[in-house]
């Protein structure tokens, strides 16, 4: 009898490592190219749970104080999508280059996604060459 409650215990167990939450993300860095200064900087990440188990984003934090990030209210079921906004402040002229930092449930607890461009000054073109 003990050995047959030992089996079954491991089993559970067995079947309680399996089950994870998994992030699959369409894009692991959102290029702005080159926008005007003051142009919307809105983007979200896109996602899925490719795991077996609901999947939990906990934090999203960003490197800058640029960088606003919005995670998504409440878990995500297997098979689901969703999405985490980004929102940088155009009016910041110069190159883009942050981290946007995911905290979940996930098999890969902490996942680093990037976006980058860059903010072109007042009165510069998004189709002027550069040198």
């Amino acid at each position: 009898m003990k050995k047959l409650v030992l089996i079954a215990l491991f089993a559970l167990i067995g079947y309680g490592v399996q089950a994870q939450a998994e992030i699959q993300f369409k894009q692991e860095t959102i290029d702005y190219g080159k926008i005007a200064k003051g142009s919307d900087g809105v983007r979200v990440f896109e996602f899925t749970n490719t795991g077996n188990k609901p999947l939990v984003i906990n934090d999203v934090k960003s490197s800058c104080g640029c960088t606003v990030p919005k995670k998504p209210d409440g878990p995500i079921a297997p098979g689901e999508s969703s999405t985490i906004q980004v929102k940088y402040d155009t009016k910041r002229v110069g190159p883009i280059r942050k981290t946007v930092t995911v905290y979940s449930n996930a098999s890969e607890k902490i996942k680093a996604l990037k976006i980058k461009g860059e903010v072109l000054a007042d009165g510069k073109s998004v189709l002027e060459k550069t040198k």
